[in-house]
């Protein structure tokens, strides 16, 4: 981050690494970039800090003039023309991985890992920390945060909060877990599930990984785990250095004692070390987000935060792009997109929906998201639909570092959810989903799109049909 020069960006339209390109724009270097012509969250952020893209890939792209090259895992990795040109010439070549770690350094850093929640958690921090009064720096992989802007940010503090992901640094070249390039001040585990089986072989592979990060916690700092979660429970016992649990478990350091849920709040009660700090409350539903809450909680009082300025902060928090993002209205109907690919994410997304609006149907257009996901987790993904009213599962979404596998279809996953409970159709494009809503069109409905996909472009057509109607 020091003499900031010029940097580009290979695949600069992802949500993290835009969130990069947008902070060091703002500590001062000059960016471009490069990714595919298709429509991304992130395209209208890059037009508003003029980031100028080629929305192609050439070796004629990148200059001598460069300091350095970030590239993304997609699209090649450092297998991609623009990469391989730029080490040919001599610039710095860094995967995301690694320039986010070398961005933090001399920082103290706040890293966010797990399975799910992580977006949430590091969202959560950077928020009550920047109205806290903190000016954290943040990098975080969504498209932005409500209220406070993009999810890429430099503050004038010393505070940087960091989204910190499991998964391979390069797939074709570098098979290194990203968060392992972080070396925390503190680190925030939400949970340890088996997610990414391109990129791991069983549970206790992730679990091992996540063991690992542990070992770069810096001297003297700190980990906050949530012992609810076997494997987490498992890396906490393992870990020599400071640590604080939290969870809903009441051998936990800072355990949930009651909670309270309505439509649009939901509120906790929380004993820390054996005291009672009183009523929590957060914008955002659900039983997994008191915990990614919880968590954020004890980050901020770690870093100097009373327990009270938490509380009138916490409340304003009302989520992130594509996190049970509220999207419109339309007369009784409630339109809305999460990010949920996981099972486990589905699943407890699904169930908050109906804790906040219990008497509303629910429809699900899931869009499933890799092949290897959908082939490992097929059993789980049979079981997440079940408190849904209606499930419809377009066709899987590839992503673009993996290859088709047909060995694996959405109608697998009907198949399987049917077995369960008959609420499940199989829908294989938009066109099929908007002319099978047109016919099924009712009152008092809530519809949310949910995927890693580009499902949650269907809305402006899904609602166009609730207009008419």
């Amino acid at each position: 981050m020091k003499d900031p020069k010029n940097a580009y960006f290979v695949g600069i339209k992802g949500v993290g690494m835009t969130a990069l390109a947008v902070l060091m724009k703002q500590s001062g270097w000059n960016i471009s970039g490069s990714d595919v012509p298709n429509k991304f969250l992130t395209d209208e952020i890059l037009q508003k800090y003029k980031i100028p893209i080629y929305e192609t890939f050439s070796s004629n792209h990148i200059k001598a003039s460069f300091n350095r090259v970030i590239v993304s895992g997609a699209h090649g990795g450092r297998t991609n023309i623009e990469a391989k040109t730029a080490e040919k010439l001599g610039i710095p070549v860094y995967m995301h991985g690694k320039a986010l770690g070398l961005a933090m350094k001399n920082k103290f850093s706040i890293s966010v890992a797990g399975s799910h929640g992580k977006t949430t958690t590091s969202a959560m921090v950077a928020f009550i920390l920047e109205l806290g009064g903190l000016k954290p720096s943040y990098a975080i992989g969504t498209a932005g945060i409500n209220k406070i802007g993009t999810a890429g940010h430099y503050g004038n503090s010393s505070y940087f909060i960091a989204e910190a992901d499991e998964y391979m640094t390069c797939p074709v070249s570098d098979p290194t877990p990203r968060f392992l390039w972080q070396e925390p001040n503190i680190l925030v585990v939400t949970n340890i599930e088996f997610d990414h089986p391109d990129a791991y072989k069983n549970l206790e592979s992730v679990t091992n990984a996540f063991q690992k990060f542990t070992q770069n916690i810096k001297k003297d700092g700190l980990l906050i785990g949530n012992i609810d979660n076997p494997q987490v429970r498992t890396v906490l016992s393992k870990y020599k250095g400071s640590a604080i649990t939290y969870g809903f478990d009441k051998s936990a350091d800072a355990y949930i004692k009651r909670i309270e849920t309505k439509e649009g709040e939901s509120s906790m009660t929380i004993l820390f070390r054996g005291t009672d700090i009183g009523q929590f409350s957060v914008s955002v539903p659900g039983k997994h987000n008191l915990l990614n809450a919880l968590a954020a909680i004890l980050v901020s009082h770690q870093v100097g935060l009373s327990w009270d300025a938490i509380r009138s902060i916490l409340p304003r928090f009302t989520g992130t792009k594509r996190r049970f993002e509220y999207i419109t209205k339309k007369g009784s109907v409630l339109f809305y997109d999460d990010y949920a690919h996981h099972p486990t994410e589905i699943a407890a997304t699904i169930s908050a929906t109906k804790q906040w609006f219990p008497r509303k149907k629910l429809t699900v257009i899931f869009q499933p998201h890799t092949y290897s996901r959908t082939k490992a987790l097929l059993p789980e993904f049979a079981k997440a639909f079940q408190e849904a009213d209606k499930v419809i599962i377009t066709e899987i979404f590839p992503s673009a570092r993996e290859k088709y596998d047909s060995t694996i279809t959405s109608a697998m996953i009907v198949n399987e959810i049917s077995k369960i409970k008959p609420n499940a159709i199989h829908l294989s494009t938009k066109k099929d989903v908007l002319a099978y809503l047109r016919k099924s069109v009712i009152s008092n409905e809530l519809i949310m799109t949910m995927g890693a996909g580009d499902v949650y472009e269907w809305h402006k057509e899904i609602k166009a049909i609730y207009e008419r109607s």
